[in-house]
């Protein structure tokens, strides 16, 4: 039975449907899942962010301007209260320093928002540049009295500009006190340089020793990295560029280094920022899915169910099709068997090609059955209509109810029953009944017993009848039958074969197979009707004269004895020339009794 590739099995192709659609299903919801929980999280997100960067700020700010953490519980409280947020500050080892809601659960395992440091601060929540916060004074405060000269002097400055540029720029205070300038405008920048005053260019006796003590720093962390120590520090604790940058990237982090050591004893130590919901011993942000969300995803489950039923529905009646022409076809008439268009591959296309072909055979066994019908009742009408005849005429005084007349009634009568016998044992082959009873026989005896029953025939025919048989012993077969079988042949080569002919009998054992040959010299088959010669009723000649005699079954009969004695039988013929008809049978050893 042929086999449908796995790539085009009605089974495969479903499950390859389920599963695209199964697929399709999940990467939609997965997908939806996936936007409105991002949306919603960015959302709680944004306004934790927000949150957190304002606790942040206070916190950083308050560290820049106190030493410690003592005062900071009141400062937790109210942020607290205000974005209804828990709050709380640890020492980098865990340790408690301030809680807005000491009773809340246990933060020891949790992870920090932030940490908070004014030295180091946390970029990606200011989102500035400088890693100082500058709120962080330090020794670098001036006097009043500093502070008022400073404020001359970038006066000064500003007046400077403002004559010799078209830039413009206001006078401005930094947290320490000193006064500088901020310039506004492109035209004349080479100006602002030009005009600064020589004593606001350089530290004030306030700046002065702290920063000697952050250059020598510097240049002592320089030093320990192999790089020259040769930096100068502003008044505004930046260093002046060096010309090389690798050297200024060393000098930044030198002096950065360096001020954080300066600075530290100013400001408050770092600490770990925890900032969660009031009940809530987490940190992540926690949402709930808005309206909007649901109805999205109610929106978007629907389309996917929709197209999923849309989809089953067109495979369904593609793969639906085929089988409702199988089943028309199928309750067409008897007499009119449709043939199913075959348009796939699969089982289907299979089980349809199956159903043609079954219409085909039974349109061919249909053709068959009527001709044999046709052909039996030929058959027997032609005796049955002699015996008529002389009965009629014996009957009418026309012929003398003799000896001769009763011996032709035998004749025609004999014929009759070999027609019937003949169809019995065709019929029981076709039920399956026909059987063979094993015994043991000597082949040759058999063989000689069937030359000589025909032996008559033969010589009124003036054909020589021969036998040629080789020791083959005893094997076990049907005596009765394989007479009937070798009979049939033999009698359809003697009436095939011309006056003066030919026909022996011969028998060997080949390749562990009894073989029986009958060949005669007779008129031969043409090539085109080899395929035809153990069909029922076939003859030779095509016009019924029966010139030939016979019933046309007796080559059919012999191919079924053949088959029940588990052999075959096969013909070879030269038309003009004679054929020779081979019986091969299994050897059977004979059981002695």
């Amino acid at each position: 039975m042929r086999r449908v590739p796995p790539h085009r099995s009605l089974v495969v192709r479903l499950l390859a449907t389920s599963l695209l659609v199964a697929v399709c299903a999940i990467l939609a919801t997965t997908w939806l899942a996936v936007q409105s929980t991002t949306q919603a999280i960015q959302q709680a997100q944004g306004r934790s962010l927000a949150d957190d960067k304002n606790i942040y700020d206070t916190l950083v700010s308050y560290a820049a301007t106190h030493r410690d953490w003592s005062g900071v519980a009141a400062v937790l409280a109210e942020r607290a209260g205000t974005l209804e947020r828990r709050i709380t500050l640890m020492t980098p080892d865990r340790q408690v320093i301030a809680d807005s809601a000491p009773d809340g659960p246990s933060l020891r395992a949790a992870r920090p928002s932030a940490t908070v440091d004014p030295l180091q601060v946390d970029l990606g929540l200011t989102g500035g540049t400088a890693r100082i916060d500058r709120r962080v004074l330090g020794p670098y405060v001036l006097t009043s009295r500093e502070s008022g000269v400073t404020r001359q002097l970038a006066g000064r400055w500003l007046t400077c500009i403002h004559r010799n540029s078209a830039l413009d720029g206001k006078v401005v205070v930094g947290p320490t006190g000193r006064a500088s300038v901020q310039v506004t405008g492109t035209d004349g920048r080479d100006v602002v340089g030009h005009c600064l005053p020589a004593d606001l260019a350089g530290p004030l006796p306030t700046e002065a020793g702290p920063i000697a003590r952050l250059r020598d720093a510097t240049r002592s962390c320089l030093r320990r990295a192999g790089a020259p120590d040769r930096v100068m520090i502003r008044p505004d604790r930046t260093a002046i560029p060096s010309g090389s940058a690798g050297l200024d990237e060393r000098i930044d982090s030198c002096l950065h280094e360096a001020l954080v050591a300066q600075l530290r004893a100013y400001a408050a130590p770092p600490a770990l920022l925890f900032v969660t919901d009031e009940a809530q011993g987490t940190t992540e942000p926690v949402f709930n899915l808005s309206r909007a969300n649901v109805i999205r995803i109610v929106e978007v489950t629907g389309a996917v169910l929709a197209a999923t039923v849309l989809v089953t529905v067109l495979v369904g009646r593609r793969l639906v099709r085929p089988l409702r022409a199988l089943t028309d076809a199928v309750r067409q008439p008897m007499d009119s068997p449709a043939r199913v268009p075959v348009t796939t591959r699969d089982e289907i296309g299979l089980l349809a090609t199956a159903l043609n072909d079954l219409a085909a055979r039974r349109e061919q066994i249909e053709a068959l059955r009527k001709t044999m019908v046709s052909d039996v009742a030929h058959e027997l009408r032609t005796p049955l209509s002699t015996m008529r005849s002389w009965l009629e005429a014996a009957q009418d005084g026309l012929a003398q109810p003799d000896a001769h007349l009763l011996s032709l009634l035998l004749d025609e009568a004999m014929l009759l029953q070999h027609i019937i016998d003949d169809l019995r044992d065709l019929a029981a082959a076709d039920a399956g009944e026909l059987r063979v009873h094993r015994e043991p026989h000597d082949v040759a005896d058999l063989l000689d017993q069937v030359v000589e029953a025909h032996r008559g025939a033969a010589d009124a025919a003036g054909v020589r009848l021969g036998l040629d048989v080789a020791a083959v012993g005893e094997t076990a077969v049907d005596g009765a039958r394989l007479r009937q079988l070798v009979g049939n042949v033999v009698a359809n080569a003697i009436r095939h074969t011309a006056t003066g002919g030919s026909v022996t009998v011969r028998c060997a054992v080949r390749a562990e197979q009894l073989s029986i040959v009958v060949s005669d010299t007779g008129t031969g088959i043409a090539p085109a009707d080899l395929s035809r010669v153990f069909e029922r009723f076939w003859r030779a000649d095509d016009s019924r004269a029966r010139r030939t005699g016979g019933s046309g079954l007796g080559l059919s009969i012999a191919r079924k004895l053949a088959e029940a004695h588990g052999g075959s039988i096969s013909v070879e013929s030269v038309l003009g020339v004679g054929s020779t008809f081979t019986v091969r049978l299994p050897i059977v050893a004979a059981v002695p009794h």
